[in-house]
């Protein structure tokens, strides 16, 4: 007997799940599934998604808009404007080909690509072919330049131009099956979808966001998402369920009942993916409510949507549509996420030319391994450690533009802070602790350095100056206190710090160790710590990665398949060893 191709092995598990009942999950484009490591992990460890869809891949690298790229104006719906942030192709298909290569194969791949001309579709769809079970044309992001997304998908002559070049090129025979994303933006999203199923489509995603909208953030009632189009950004979430399922609806009418669709907008709970199938969907995307969820229970919450969406097409579940009884609902919460508080700051003070501390006036609940984001309408948003509670301390080195607006406020200057995020290190369970920090991971060590003392463990500070006048206020007032703190310049030879900690810290057996600062330092540190004795288990980096949204939606902060935004931004030796062993290297 023939084995199937991968396009009738897609095709039958569509048409297995439209015959049985079976609900078919899947992640959508910009949201949770990433980066390659968390595509893995959606594969290997939430085994109640079917489909997982990567963000939308250029043939050139995109840094995107720069932050905020999202917003929570009401809890649960967003305004997003990431702007196709992206590594391009090269990076993408070679992280699509050693995902495949290491064993991705629980799950169906949906590779999402944007272009702005037929001739780079074209360059995508044939470069992600092989490694993609279906590969979603992006005719539909509200926020990307002219050319780029919903410019296509507003007009059906030109989606239908696209769309057959793209099949013309590829043949009918392409072993992944192409879907084109349509936005919800168009007069009749019908007459859009049957022009690209004439055209060649094998299936249709949609919806993509609603909008684009002005989101202002109310106590200064200033713009806040940063992009070319004058800070607008598309709708995501609850507030676009209703929309959603009214374009899902029209489209199945005109396609027919065989046409498979690929729906999303608003879905979190059981009784959300019923609506969506019911309206005509074959698989339902899941997309903004990961934000609501900690990825912990990401497995739970799926399987949950899953089990309750079964259920009530079944008639065996509750069908009234107010989620009672809906057991996915129990996993979200129901605060706002991203909600800025306005400080004024009581004291800005210059430390060295490029350091200097911010004094804000009030508090703010924070531990080592947590972070928040300071906001300057008009100029952006970072993420910071915070060094102290009360007052609310930041300790800033100047690296861009952003932390040089931010540097050049004064007293009575008002910024604005959200968060907090990430999660509170679990202390290893040793008698005494070695910290030793880099640059501005002095930032993380006041807090974590308090957090020891009231556990009563004995600490031996380090910290890595660039110059001797670094260490003089900035540190002795603040660390000292604790233990015995030695700073060390770097004299031109940068993390000169650590050979002195090598020399000194013979035997770290009965030892936590905590690395505060660049990722080469941090590997470099923690590999003397565990050569002279110190538990892997006990040895802990500050992974500072990027962060961009702070609530699991972008997954820029992912360390290995983790999230530091949910777990906290300390990761032991341990699980990098077992999940990230190129960070050691």
């Amino acid at each position: 007997m023939t084995a199937l191709s991968r396009r009738e092995t897609t095709l039958s598990m569509l048409e297995e799940a439209r015959r049985s009942g079976r609900v078919m999950l899947a992640t959508v484009s910009g949201v949770a599934s990433t980066k390659p490591a968390l595509v893995d992990f959606f594969d290997k460890k939430v085994p109640a998604i079917d489909v997982i869809t990567t963000k939308s891949f250029q043939v050139t690298p995109n840094p995107g808009n720069r932050e905020p790229i999202i917003t929570e104006p009401v809890s649960g719906s967003f305004g997003n404007s990431v702007g196709l942030r992206n590594p391009g192709m090269i990076q993408a298909v070679e992280d699509m080909r050693s995902l495949r290569v290491n064993g991705l194969s629980n799950t169906l791949l949906n590779i999402s690509v944007s272009a702005s001309t037929p001739e780079d579709f074209i360059t995508l769809v044939k470069a992600f072919e092989p490694y993609a079970d279906i590969i979603e044309l992006n005719f539909s992001c509200p926020h990307a330049s002219v050319g780029f997304g919903a410019s296509i998908g507003c007009d059906s002559g030109i989606a239908a131009e696209y769309m057959k070049a793209v099949r013309d090129a590829v043949g009918a025979d392409c072993e992944a099956l192409i879907f084109p994303k349509l936005t919800p933006n168009v007069e009749d999203i019908g007459v859009i979808a049957m022009s690209v199923k004439a055209a060649g489509a094998d299936g249709i995603s949609a919806i993509n966001t609603t909008g684009p909208e002005v989101y202002r953030e109310p106590h200064s009632g200033e713009v806040i998402l940063n992009n070319k189009i004058g800070g607008k950004g598309g709708q995501s979430g609850a507030w676009i369920q209703e929309k959603a399922l009214e374009c899902i609806s029209r489209i199945r009418e005109v396609v027919g009942p065989e046409f498979p669709i690929l729906g999303m907008g608003g879905v979190s709970t059981g009784s959300d993916a019923a609506a969506m199938i019911q309206a005509g969907a074959d698989i339902v995307g899941i997309g903004s409510a990961f934000g609501k969820v900690h990825q912990k229970n990401w497995p739970a919450y799926i399987q949950s949507v899953k089990q309750s969406a079964e259920e009530i097409l079944s008639g065996s579940g509750n069908d009234t549509g107010n989620d009672s009884g809906d057991d996915a609902k129990s996993y979200l919460t129901t605060d706002r996420s991203m909600e800025y508080i306005p400080f004024s700051i009581s004291k800005n003070i210059n430390h060295t030319e490029d350091i200097s501390i911010l004094y804000l006036d009030g508090t703010m609940k924070c531990g080592p391994g947590e972070y928040a984001f300071i906001w300057i309408p008009g100029v952006g948003e970072k993420p910071f450690s915070i060094a102290e509670q009360n007052p609310l301390t930041f300790i800033v080195k100047k690296r861009g533009y952003f932390t040089r607006k931010l540097l050049s406020l004064s007293e009575g200057d008002t910024l604005y802070v959200r968060g907090v995020y990430g999660a509170e290190v679990n202390l290893p369970d040793k008698p005494r602790a070695v910290l030793a920090a880099g640059g501005t991971g002095i930032a993380v060590l006041p807090s974590l350095a308090a957090k020891l003392e009231q556990k009563k463990i004995n600490m031996d500070i380090y910290y890595g100056t660039s110059s001797e006048s670094e260490s003089e206020p900035l540190l002795k007032e603040r660390l000292g206190r604790y233990g015995t703190f030695t700073a060390v310049s770097d004299d031109g030879v940068p993390g000169r710090v650590l050979d002195i900690l090598e020399t000194r810290e013979k035997d770290l057996s009965e030892t936590a160790c905590f690395f505060v600062g660049p990722e080469p330092f941090m590997a470099k540190a923690a590999k003397i710590a565990v050569d002279h004795g110190a538990e892997k288990s006990a040895v802990m980096l500050s992974m500072e990665r990027t962060s961009l949204c702070g609530i699991g939606m972008c997954g820029e902060c992912a360390c290995g398949d983790r999230l530091t935004c949910r777990y906290g931004t300390f990761v032991s030796y341990e699980f990098l060893e077992n999940n990230a062993p190129e960070i050691l290297k």
